[in-house]
């Protein structure tokens, strides 16, 4: 069947077309538009032509293939269960209760008929519609309302404007449902007004219904029935509750309550998980919680048992790591004895085993508080170790799990993951054993790599082995034989066999070739300084696979190794759209596109920066609109801006500083006087005028700039990054700055050598207008 209906029929639809088309058209379409995506881009990133995506969306393709609709599910980023509807969809066609109103909280507000968004954009509607959720089936007093829709006080008028906002909500809430039912409205109460609706029209009430459902069945003789319901309850959940609202609304009683269920939900569903050895289905929701919860220390614990138990042992001790360092600079206090206890069986290899019985009801510690009395419980999952417990007789060790998680939002980089996808290829011929990850600061190496190799793991049977190698770090970088000790521990060598003295980087990295020579195990090397760094950590087997991430070129590992060199560059303004709307709410960039362009315009589309401004927008609240014209109002001083105010890691310019910090002194001058640029870019020549030295001298400290990422470099012409010419502008002093734009001057008014093709040494009129203020 084809994906395209015939070309006569009416491209424009009428009213009551979409009862005969169905929902999967109009469904689409709303996730395009959530993706930020044009018709267009849409159809080329899905692999169809825009006139098939246009006929989809518009119903004439009635049913359209699946291979179709997976294709643009990966493309707008559908979850598995919007993937699954919209399969549904296309076989069996509308559902009856079609047009029905949904009001969802559970997460950023949305109203939906059927599986329809409907827009509510009025600020003081969203309000009323998300206090009247929370508060159902109870009524919101005149009060309570007064006080969300006007948190700083209240007009004169205010009566008859909850009188007019009410019947807006019913407008909204009144269209399309079956006549044989009731419709959900807003109706007056003795105190205030009421959502009359049934429980399942409110992703809150279907979520309680079912943890009541799940608490009924937690002395049930089958977990598995217990661990379905609090499965299918904690998926009503796409984040904290009403989380794109006011503080004031996010803060009522009734949403904090609700999200305390959140968490109670979710303790018992890692208990159970832990039970049925289950554990790798929970991570997703615990490392989501966590961020949310960041002091809990139930949640915390819960997640290192997940993830040792899922063979993720590195990232277990990580999370202990963070709660520590956090309870100890927010609250001076040492994690408490749940927490503690956890890190220990992961220490000593000891993940939970089975209950004695299922009958045993877990408890549940509240976060983290400054009282003893809160650190005598024990962890509910604890279990006294007992002879099966213990390692495997024969003293073999587990496989090392060593990848640190991946970004919780990933975007793009579609044809990089596609090479690092011939590291696995099924032809051995044609298969590298390296490939090396190279770009600018914070342009996203780290996230891809270890995205790709979460996403490949299950093609190294032999287990993964990480290091960060520090090569741009405030602290020292690693040597090779302070990485091939705990290396070769992890592939579990004896003590005996290790080498007395570590450094001896020969005798230890002949063992470890030794013992990766008949495995299939993947090697991350994060964050290179050079290839002499990562050259002893390199298997002789090409069983194993290598990749290498570095600020570097790393050209000799591809000359002299046969490394397959990946370059970053930045997002396009699409993927930079994407991943703001991952971040600050996919709805708010929705409503804001212009201004969410000009955001990853002002970023550069540089990931880290992209990360950093969408962070403070929900630490803020503010409307991306206000954040642009914050950030372009600093003109030179952007890199102040994005940051994270008590995260001195989190910052742009921090990362610019660490390749900064490394070059030459030579090199640091010219990079200064790069920012000093009269257009985008410049030759070598006019480098050599700028900086005073000679072109060879110039194209010499050129090359060690580009070789950093820190300049780019496109026939034969170098050029910095905008956000890079704001950071070479800060170091530069005014003096310095001086002399060089006079040199400049200088050199264009003898008379610049022309290029072949007729352009100067320097774009942009800059020196024509410096000449005459001369």
């Amino acid at each position: 069947m084809s994906d395209t209906a015939s070309a006569t029929a009416d491209p424009q639809g009428g009213p009551g077309e979409a009862d005969e088309r169905g929902t999967v058209g109009p469904r689409i379409q709303s996730f395009r538009r959530r993706a930020g995506l044009s018709q267009e881009a849409a159809a080329s990133r899905a692999g169809l032509s825009t006139r098939a995506l246009r006929d989809i969306e518009r119903g004439r393709a009635r049913r359209p293939r699946v291979h179709t609709l997976r294709s643009l599910a990966a493309t707008l980023g559908l979850s598995d269960d919007e993937l699954a509807d919209l399969l549904a969809d296309a076989r069996t066609g509308p559902p009856r209760d079609m047009g029905r109103p949904n009001l969802l909280i559970l997460g950023p507000l949305v109203l939906r008929h059927g599986r329809t968004p409907v827009p509510v954009s009025s600020p003081m509607l969203r309000r009323l519609l998300g206090l009247l959720a929370l508060k159902h089936p109870e009524p919101a007093t005149q009060q309570e309302i007064t006080d969300i829709l006007w948190p700083s006080g209240p007009p004169r008028s205010h009566p008859s404007l909850i009188h007019t906002y009410v019947t807006q909500a019913r407008r909204l809430l009144a269209p399309c449902g079956p006549r044989n039912a009731p419709l959900p409205t807003v109706v007056r109460s003795p105190t205030g007004y009421r959502l009359e609706a049934s429980r399942d029209r409110t992703d809150l009430g279907r979520f309680d219904e079912l943890l009541a459902r799940a608490e009924r069945l937690r002395h049930a003789p089958d977990p598995e029935v217990l661990y379905a319901s609090l499965t299918e309850a904690l998926r009503c959940w796409r984040g904290p509750v009403l989380a794109d609202a006011d503080p004031v609304l996010r803060r009522h009683p009734a949403a904090v309550a609700a999200d305390e269920r959140r968490v109670r939900a979710a303790l018992l569903h890692a208990d159970t998980a832990l039970l049925l050895r289950r554990s790798g289905e929970g991570v997703p929701v615990l490392a989501d919680l966590v961020n949310t919860e960041p002091l809990h220390e139930g949640l915390h614990a819960r997640l290192i048992l997940a993830l040792a138990d899922s063979g993720e042992q590195a990232a277990a001790l990580q999370v202990f790591t963070r709660l520590r360092d956090r309870l100890v600079e927010e609250l001076g206090i040492e994690p408490g004895t749940e927490i503690r206890e956890a890190q220990l069986r992961v220490l000593r290899r000891q993940p939970p085993g089975p209950r004695p019985t299922a009958h045993h009801t877990p408890t549940h510690r509240e976060p983290a508080r400054s009282t003893e009395a809160h650190r005598t419980e024990s962890h509910p999952t604890e279990i006294r170790r007992t002879p099966a417990d213990a390692a495997a007789p024969d003293g073999s060790t587990p496989p090392p799990a060593q990848l640190p998680s991946g970004a919780a939002t990933f975007v793009g980089r579609r044809p990089q993951m596609r090479v690092l996808d011939t590291l696995v290829a099924s032809d051995p011929a044609r298969r590298p054993h390296i490939a090396v990850v190279v770009g600018a600061p914070g342009v996203g190496k780290s996230a891809l790599a270890a995205h790709w190799a979460h996403a490949r793991r299950d093609h190294f049977p032999d287990g993964q082995l990480y290091v960060d190698l520090r090569g741009h770090s405030p602290r020292p970088a690693l040597r090779p034989g302070d990485v091939l000790a705990p290396f070769l521990r992890a592939l579990g060598a004896p003590p005996h066999a290790l080498p007395e003295h570590p450094a001896n980087e020969d005798e230890a990295a002949a063992l470890y070739r030794t013992l990766l020579a008949d495995k299939r195990l993947l090697i991350v090397l994060d964050n290179a300084r050079d290839a002499e760094q990562v050259r002893p950590l390199l298997p002789g087997a090409r069983g194993c696979t290598v990749v290498i991430t570095s600020r570097s070129r790393l050209a000799g590992l591809v000359s002299s190794d046969g490394a397959r060199r990946i370059a970053l560059d930045v997002l396009d303004p699409d993927e930079g759209r994407q991943l703001l709307g991952s971040i600050a709410g996919s709805c708010n960039v929705a409503a804001e596109e212009a201004a969410a362009r000009r955001l990853v315009e002002l970023c550069g589309g540089l990931p880290l920066a992209i990360r950093i401004a969408g962070a403070n927008l929900v630490a803020r609240n503010a409307s991306i609109a206000a954040h642009c014209a914050e950030l372009a109002g600093a003109g030179d001083g952007v890199l102040g801006r994005l940051s994270i105010e008590g995260d001195r890691r989190s910052t742009v310019r921090s990362a610019f500083e660490l390749s900064y910090r490394t070059l030459p002194d030579e090199a640091r001058r010219m990079f200064r006087l790069l920012g000093q640029l009269p257009g985008s870019d410049l030759t070598v020549d006019a480098a050599a005028a700028l900086a005073g030295t000679t072109p060879a001298a110039s194209a010499a400290l050129l090359a060690c700039l580009a070789d950093a990422h820190l300049v780019r470099e496109r026939a034969g012409r170098f050029g910095l990054d905008v956000l890079l010419r704001s950071y070479a502008r800060e170091l530069v002093g005014t003096d310095e700055a001086h002399t060089a734009r006079r040199r400049l001057v200088l050199s264009r008014a003898r008379g610049p050598a022309r290029r072949d093709n007729g352009q100067d040494n320097c774009s942009g009129s800059y020196a024509s207008s410096a000449g005459s203020r001369a």
